[in-house]
Order: structure tokens, then C-alpha cells, then sequence
């Protein structure tokens, strides 16, 4: 009966689903050589078991101080050109206690690596190819590919302000690689640009018996500063709360002297 209403079901269609994608093929994204993350035959490959599982619920732990979501904690590196003038004017600001580059007050994203520490839970569900994420903070969203995949063309590529991620496991650490970050009004802390060959490594590891997410974050920036920026952040697992839908409104956002104040210095 059912593979009789099945067979029915396609003759009303009058085409397979076959037919229909391929009529649609000019209209769906398609990889070139490789299965989604989401497929159901790359899900199904032979890999050897993950160290561990990221799945859950996780809140920075910022226990110790407030400020620990700034990556200049505990340092930050030697900035030079423009970068060097932005931090300079973010600091001079900052002593009197004035906003300085607040974009993400005027509703652009947080972006990479600033997304990781909102003082929002952060959602991560793990499978064999990939790791997503989802933030409360006006939802953003990362993924993490797991599954052996290269980079895209970076002739073809889209820039986006978390950038693409690709992972792989060195011993009991997930290392992840990311670059092609969209740079217009996507900062660091108080006002640091980042240009397009910005980089960010991060080595992660789960402790204290999984209650712990540690994440080392090695961000590399030749037009923006000297050798490497290292920060290290925890996260604890919260296993009694749930992340929701937030968006942010310009409207609204237009009337907090705040976010208003946090305008200076934004790209036009």
C-alpha cells in the first residue's frame, strides 16, 4: 500500500525529484567534487570516533572578571599602521568612558572572534562532518567542517563575517582553521580592524570531565599587528537553559544614547 501511494504520488508530480532538481539545478548551490555536511551518504563514511562531542549548551566564563570577553586579556599584541591609530583612539576613548566603533550596537554582526564571547549562551550540536553553532546573540551562526573538505576558491568564495572554518584532530584537540572574514565594520574589541588576511586558528579542548570548553585562539593579521595574537577562553557547560530567537533592530537600537554614542568611527 504504501509503495503503491508512493508510485501515485510521483505520477501526480509528473517528475521525479531527480528531474525536478535538475530542472532547478541552475537555482541550487552545488559543491564541485563533494557531498554537503548535512548528506546522508557523507554521514554515513567510516571515520574514526571523535575525541570527544561539543553538543550543548555553553555560557562564557567570565567567574574571574567581566572584561575577560575582551581577546586583549591577558595582552594585546604590537599593532602597527592603521590598526596601531584605531586601538591608540579606542583606548583614549575608552579612559573617557566614551563608545568607540560599537558596531555591533548598530546591528552588524559580532563576527569572528568577538561572536565566541557575547554575554549570550552559545548553542553547538556535533556530527561526524561538521560542528554547528548558533549564538543567542542575534543568532549567529558558524559551522565547522569536519568531513576532509578544502577551502573554497577564494576566486569564488563569499567573505562572511565568522568566515570559513574547516577542523581536524590532533590527538585529544580539535584544531580549527578560519579565514575569508568580511572586514567592513567587523572589529576587535575597541575599534581593531582586521583586513583579509586576517587568520584565526583555534585549539579546542573539552575538561573537567566535559564541563569545561577551553578554546587557545592564535590570530594572525600582517597588516594589523606584529607575530601572532594569542587569548585563551573557557566556556561552562549550562545544561538547564535554552537558546531563542533574537533579532536586533536599528529602530529601536537608534534611541539608546549608548548604542547612538557607539557610532564614532564607523565605516560609511
Amino acid at each position: 500500500m504504501f509503495v503503491a501511494a508512493l508510485a501515485v504520488a510521483s505520477v501526480a508530480l509528473g517528475q521525479t525529484a531527480a528531474e525536478r532538481r535538475e530542472k532547478l539545478k541552475g537555482m541550487i548551490p552545488k559543491h564541485e567534487g563533494y557531498l554537503g555536511a548535512l548528506a546522508p551518504e557523507n554521514l554515513k563514511k567510516e571515520r574514526p570516533k571523535a575525541p570527544f562531542d561539543l553538543t550543548g549548551t555553553w555560557f562564557v566564563d567570565l567567574s574571574e572578571a567581566f572584561g575577560n570577553f575582551r581577546y586583549g586579556v591577558p595582552s594585546y599584541p604590537e599593532f602597527i599602521g592603521q590598526a596601531k591609530l584605531d586601538f591608540e583612539e579606542g583606548q583614549r576613548l575608552a579612559k573617557e568612558r566614551k563608545t568607540y566603533r560599537d558596531a555591533i550596537g548598530q546591528c552588524f554582526p559580532a563576527g569572528i572572534p568577538m561572536l565566541m564571547t557575547r554575554v549570550w549562551p552559545i548553542a553547538m550540536v556535533q556530527i561526524p562532518t561538521a560542528i554547528y553553532m548558533v549564538s543567542n546573540f542575534n543568532n549567529g551562526f558558524r559551522q565547522i567542517f569536519l568531513d576532509g573538505r578544502d577551502y573554497t576558491d577564494e576566486n569564488t568564495v563569499i567573505f562572511t563575517y565568522n568566515g570559513e572554518s574547516i577542523g581536524h584532530w590532533e590527538g585529544d584537540t580539535l584544531v580549527v582553521n578560519t579565514k575569508y572574514m568580511e572586514t567592513y565594520n567587523h572589529f576587535i574589541d575597541t575599534g581593531i580592524p582586521i583586513s583579509e588576511q586576517f587568520r584565526m586558528q583555534e585549539r579546542i579542548k573539552l575538561l573537567e570531565n566535559g564541563e569545561v570548553l577551553e578554546i587557545e585562539h592564535i590570530m594572525t593579521d600582517p597588516k594589523g599587528w606584529k607575530g601572532e595574537w594569542r587569548s585563551t577562553k573557557r566556556w561552562l557547560r549550562v545544561d538547564h537553559t535554552d537558546i531563542g530567537e533574537v533579532e536586533c533592530l536599528p529602530d529601536l537600537n537608534d534611541n539608546l544614547p549608548s548604542t547612538q554614542s557607539g557610532k564614532t568611527g564607523l565605516q560609511k
